[in-house]
């Protein structure tokens, strides 16, 4: 995991998320118990460019093939970021209207065979047209180093998804942002809304010296 950590942090990303994916095959789920973000080191980097440490998250993925299967409870808590990957078209649906999740995950590259990279494009171009390039993450899927992109590269494969270059550079950045917003959100039931007093200035006292009062009599 640290590898992964250590390269994310060279490309410049500023967030990294650790996916645990359960494929439940009966109706009793076994959700992993994700490992303490602090245990990975003593002390977090640095992002490159900036002089802030990186962010490291735990995201769980429920691969559901039956409504069943996607059925929240206290271990779910236990992580910063809920994704549900739909394998029917009902399951989809249903995700979109009532599934309390932050992420949304469609494998584009569903047919197996030697024209995947045609469907990867044709499937990813659909799904563009459908949301108009907006609420869209690209992530990773990394199961070895080697497998990470930086975010300029993801961006330019958006493009080759039709996404304009705004909704690209989106698909990396503020979208990414959005969902790190909504997982606070969902853990808080329905959100918090944090105020913060505005120090009080002192009024500004104008003290008028004899001098002037007597040419403001003057003048009057």
């Amino acid at each position: 995991i640290d590898v992964f950590i250590d390269i994310s942090i060279s490309f410049g990303y500023s967030t990294v998320a650790i996916n645990y994916v359960v494929e439940p095959q009966q109706k009793k789920q076994e959700i992993p118990k994700p490992q303490n973000v602090s245990d990975i080191f003593d002390k977090f980097p640095v992002v490159q460019g900036k002089s802030s440490p990186v962010k490291v998250l735990n995201r769980l993925t429920i691969i559901a093939s039956d409504a069943s299967h996607f059925r929240p409870t206290n271990e779910y808590k236990s992580f910063d970021l809920v994704a549900v990957y739909p394998k029917t078209e009902k399951l989809f649906h249903a995700a979109c209207m009532t599934f309390d999740v932050d992420i949304i995950c469609i494998a584009v590259a569903e047919k197996q065979d030697t024209t995947m990279r045609r469907y990867t494009i044709a499937n990813a171009i659909s799904l563009m047209e459908v949301c108009k390039g907006k609420n869209i993450i690209v992530s990773s899927g990394a199961e070895r180093p080697l497998e990470l992109r930086g975010p300029y590269d993801i961006a330019n494969l958006g493009l080759l998804f039709s996404l304009s270059e705004g909704d690209a550079k989106a698909a990396v950045s503020t979208n990414c942002r959005s969902v790190l917003l909504h997982g606070e959100t969902r853990a808080t039931a329905s959100g918090v809304v944090y105020t913060m007093k505005k120090p009080k200035t002192p009024q500004k006292q104008e003290e008028e010296s004899p001098i002037s009062k007597k040419a403001k009599t003057e003048l009057a």
